[in-house]
C-alpha cells in the first residue's frame, strides 16, 4: 500500500492564491478566514435544517398531522434536495462560487422565516421543503470546493473544521429552538434563526472572495456527459458516493426523530429538553472525532495513501453497535452514552468525506463531484425519515433505531473494498492529471 510507485506527492499552491510572505503579515491568512466565514454559514445551514426535527411534535400537533406526514415533509426537503445537489454542483464549477454561496444563504434563510407563516401540510412542503431545499442545495458544492481550492496541504484539517459546523448548529438549534418553540410557540423559532442568516449575508457580502482564476481553478468548460464520464470511470468516487449515501441515510432518520424518541415512554422528556440532549452528546463528541481525524488523516495520508478511506471504514463499523444499543435500551444515561460513541465514530467519518474525493477526482471536477456525491446521498437519506415514521406508527421507534446499524456495515465493507482494491490505481491517475503551478 505504501510502495513508491504511488506515494502521495501533494501539488504546490496556485501562483496567483496570496504568497505566504504577504499572509505572514495578515494575523489570520485569508485562507483560513474563508474558511470561518463558511464555518458561520455551515452552521446556520445545518440549524435551520435540524430545526423542524426539534419542534416537529409541536409542529405535528398545531397542524394535525400523522407520523407518515410528519415525515413526509423531512422527506421531500431531502429529495429535492437531492434533485438540485448535482445541478448545484455543475454550476460551481462553472459560475462564481462566492455569489453562488450568498444567495443560497440568503434564499434558505428567507424560506426558513415563511415557514413560520405556514398554515397545513401543503403549505408546509412547499415552503419549508421545497423553497428550503434549493436554496440549501447551492451552498455544499460551492463552499466546499472553494476550501478546497484555497487549501492544499492543510485540506484534510480545514474541511475538518468546516464540517464542526453541522455539530454547533444542530446543538445550538436544539436549545434554542427548542426551548423557544416551549416558551413562544414553534413558529417564532423559525422566524429568529431565518433572521439571523439574513444578517449573515449582509456580513459576509463584502469578505468572502472567489479564488483567483488559475490552471488548477480556472472554471470547467467540458460538456456535461465529458464530467460525468470522468467521474464514472473513478471507482473510488461511486464507492465514496455510495458509503456517504449509507451514512446520510443513517444521521438523517436518526437526527429527525431522536427528539421525538426521547420525549416518549420511558424518557418523557420535555421538548426543549430533548431537543437539546439528543443533539448535545452525539454533536459535542462529533466535533472531536472530525477534528481528531482531518489533523492525523493529513499527517498519516503521505506515507498511507489510502489512510482516509479505511479510517472512514472503520468509523462507520464502529457506529454500528452504539445504534443497536441506543434502541435496545430504556435507561436514559445508556442513550447519552450511545449517542456520544456514536457522535464520535461519525466523526472521524465525517473528517475525510471530501479530502478522499479530492484524492481521486480532478480539481476542475470537484464541485460536480461533491454535487453528484451529496445528491445521491440526499436521495437515499430522504427515505429514512419517512421508513422510521411508517415503523413507528407500525411497530416501534426503537426498533426502527437499532435497525439502522445494517445500513453501515453496507457503506462500511463497500469502503474497505475500495481502499484496497480502487485507491491505489485512481489516486496514481489524479496526481499525474493535478496541474503544478510556476515557482513563486
Amino acid at each position: 500500500m505504501t510502495g513508491g510507485g504511488w506515494r502521495r506527492t501533494l501539488p504546490l499552491m496556485p501562483a496567483s492564491i496570496p504568497s505566504a510572505s504577504r499572509e505572514n503579515k495578515k494575523k489570520i491568512p485569508y485562507a483560513w478566514e474563508l474558511v470561518g466565514w463558511l464555518w458561520l454559514a455551515y452552521f446556520m445551514n445545518q440549524a435551520d435544517r435540524q430545526l423542524y426535527s426539534v419542534v416537529q411534535k409541536q409542529v405535528q400537533e398545531a397542524l394535525g398531522l400523522t407520523d407518515i406526514q410528519t415525515g413526509l415533509v423531512n422527506t421531500v426537503l431531502i429529495a429535492a434536495m437531492a434533485v438540485m445537489m448535482p445541478i448545484a454542483g455543475f454550476l460551481g464549477d462553472r459560475l462564481s462560487r462566492r455569489r453562488i454561496i450568498l444567495w443560497s444563504l440568503l434564499a434558505w434563510s428567507v424560506a426558513t422565516m415563511l415557514t413560520g407563516f405556514t398554515g397545513g401540510l401543503v403549505s408546509l412542503i412547499v415552503i419549508r421543503s421545497l423553497a428550503t431545499a434549493v436554496g440549501e442545495a447551492f451552498f455544499v458544492p460551492a463552499a466546499t470546493a472553494l476550501i478546497g481550492q484555497y487549501h492544499v496541504k492543510t485540506r484534510g484539517q480545514a474541511l475538518a473544521f468546516y464540517q464542526t459546523a453541522q455539530y454547533f448548529g444542530a446543538v445550538s438549534c436544539g436549545a434554542a429552538g427548542g426551548w423557544i418553540a416551549g416558551q413562544y410557540g414553534w413558529k417564532h423559532s423559525f422566524w429568529l434563526f431565518g433572521g439571523v442568516g439574513v444578517v449573515l449575508v449582509a456580513l459576509m457580502w463584502r469578505r468572502l472572495k472567489d479564488a483567483p482564476k488559475t490552471a488548477a481553478a480556472i472554471a470547467c468548460s467540458e460538456p456535461i456527459g465529458d464530467v460525468l464520464r470522468a467521474l464514472f470511470r473513478t471507482p473510488t468516487a461511486l464507492v465514496l458516493t455510495l458509503a456517504l449515501g449509507c451514512s446520510t441515510f443513517v444521521n438523517m432518520g436518526c437526527l429527525a426523530w431522536a427528539p421525538t424518541y426521547l420525549q416518549l415512554e420511558p424518557f418523557n422528556l420535555t421538548p426543549a429538553r430533548a431537543g437539546f440532549f439528543s443533539m448535545f452528546y452525539y454533536q459535542l463528541f462529533s466535533f472531536a472525532g472530525v477534528l481528531l481525524g482531518g489533523r492525523v488523516s493529513d499527517k498519516i495520508v503521505g506515507r498511507r495513501p489510502a489512510f482516509r478511506v479505511e479510517l472512514s471504514g472503520v468509523s462507520l463499523l464502529l457506529c454500528v453497535p452504539t445504534l443497536y444499543l441506543m434502541g435496545a435500551t430504556s435507561t436514559l444515561w445508556v442513550v447519552y452514552a450511545m449517542l456520544g460513541a456514536f457522535g464520535f465514530f461519525r466523526g472521524l467519518y465525517d473528517s475525510n468525506i471530501y479530502a478522499s474525493l479530492f484524492d481521486v477526482t480532478a480539481p476542475r471536477y470537484h464541485s460536480s463531484a461533491t454535487g453528484l456525491m451529496v445528491g445521491f446521498s440526499f436521495a437515499v437519506g430522504s427515505l429514512a425519515p419517512l421508513a422510521l415514521g411508517a415503523i413507528k406508527q407500525s411497530y416501534a421507534l426503537h426498533t426502527g433505531i437499532s435497525l439502522l446499524g445494517v445500513v453501515y456495515i453496507i457503506g462500511s465493507l463497500a469502503l474497505f473494498i475500495a481502499a484496497r482494491g480502487f485507491f491505489p490505481s485512481d489516486f496514481l491517475r489524479n496526481q499525474q492529471t493535478v496541474p503544478t503551478s510556476p515557482k513563486l
